[in-house]
This record gives structure tokens, C-alpha cells and sequence, in this order.
């Protein structure tokens, strides 16, 4: 039996990168991990068994713990509630060579993954995922599930309200103390955007400078 077995949920790219950092992270522990996902993957990825949900809380082990390595910050929600309900702790994962300055909070369960920077003076709510080379800069706040895909450039004070995403490479402009820079709910900027100006909730925006995206109609 496993003292404690770690489920990594999420078998796709995105998990495969994290378990590395979790492994490195409980090193010198008893620690088991596995991948958990409830789709259609193989017996073993990476050297590593896959289980489905329902496996994982079959396993005996002392204690079980997950990391929520899912993108669709809506599912992920929703997983967080079901392991909550099953009793499982979420586990929080940093990357060894993650910045972080003075007076930052991070909520439960966030993946700050290889090279990424919190400088100082931060909130960062429940869930976030900070992928590889991503910085906060000063006097930002940011809510619950709110992803950042790899090398994004939030500079300070700005808001991005829950369930935000923002694309690999954008870069958000530096609000003010009077006026911050607000991305809102459920709003998705895309790949490579410059961000200038405030962006509505569940809105997408592209382009530089980056504005609101208008699908083309047949």
C-alpha cells in the first residue's frame, strides 16, 4: 500500500509536464504517483500507470492526494468540487526555479511550472496554472482558474477575473493604482495579443493591439 499516492489528473501534454515537477517536488518522500483520467488513454504513459477516477478511489494508500493538470479552467472547477466531496487534497506544485518576491498569495492547487516569476505584492486566487517562462509583475490581482498559457507577460497592476485564459506569448499592458487594467470574467486573449486596454468578460481578443475578435459570418 502507498503512503501516499499523488494522481496527476490529466494524462494530456499539459499532465505529462507537470509530473515531473511534482515528482521533484515530494523527492525523498513515499510518495507514488499516477496519471488519472477518465478518457480514452493508454494502460501507461511515461512509465507511470493511468487510472480512471473511479480506480484512483479504489486504490488503498495512507493518504491520496491530486494536482488538477486540466487547461479548460471549467472542468477543472468542476473536478476540484468532486475530489472535495471524495475527500481528496489537492496538491499545489511549484517548479524549483520559481520566482517569488514578497508579500504574494497563492490560493489552493495552483502549477507554477519551470521559469515562471511572481515578483511582489500579488493575489492570485484558487487553480491557476502559470506555464513555462509566464510572469506577474507587481499589484496584480488575479482570480480563481485563471490559466496562462506558456511566456505570458502580465505586467502590474492589472485584474484578470475568473476563468480568464490568456494565450502563449501575450503581453498585458501595466494598468495604474487609480485605474488597473481589467481582463474580465471568462474572457480568452489570444495567442501573441497585446492587451492595452480593459477587456470585457467573456469576450475573446486578438491582434496588436489586441481587439475584440468578430467571427467571420458565411
Amino acid at each position: 500500500m502507498a503512503e501516499v499516492l499523488v494522481g496527476i489528473y490529466g494524462a494530456s501534454g499539459f499532465g505529462r509536464e507537470v509530473l515531473p515537477l511534482v515528482r521533484e517536488q515530494l523527492k525523498g518522500t513515499n510518495a507514488e504517483f499516477v496519471f488519472v483520467d477518465d478518457g480514452d488513454v493508454p494502460e501507461a504513459l511515461n512509465g507511470y500507470p493511468t487510472l480512471r477516477y473511479d480506480e484512483f478511489l479504489e486504490r488503498d494508500a495512507g493518504e491520496k492526494k491530486v494536482v488538477l493538470a486540466i487547461a479548460n479552467s471549467g472542468i477543472r472547477e468542476k473536478l476540484a468540487g468532486k475530489c472535495a466531496k471524495d475527500g481528496i487534497r489537492t496538491l499545489a506544485v511549484k517548479a524549483d526555479n520559481t520566482v517569488i518576491l514578497d508579500e504574494v498569495e497563492v490560493g489552493e492547487g495552483g502549477i507554477l511550472c519551470h521559469f515562471t516569476q511572481l515578483t511582489s505584492n500579488i493575489r492570485i486566487g484558487k487553480y491557476f496554472h502559470a506555464n513555462i517562462y509566464s510572469y506577474v509583475a507587481h499589484d496584480c490581482v488575479i482570480g480563481d482558474y485563471v490559466t496562462f498559457a506558456p511566456a505570458v507577460r502580465c505586467n502590474g497592476n492589472v485584474v484578470i477575473e475568473d476563468h480568464a485564459y490568456i494565450g502563449t506569448g501575450a503581453v498585458i499592458k501595466q494598468g495604474t493604482p487609480e485605474k488597473p487594467l481589467v481582463i474580465g470574467k471568462g474572457a480568452v486573449v489570444g495567442m501573441g495579443a497585446v492587451v492595452t486596454k480593459d477587456v470585457p468578460p467573456g469576450v475573446t481578443v486578438v491582434g496588436n493591439p489586441a481587439k475584440v475578435f468578430e467571427p467571420r459570418r458565411s
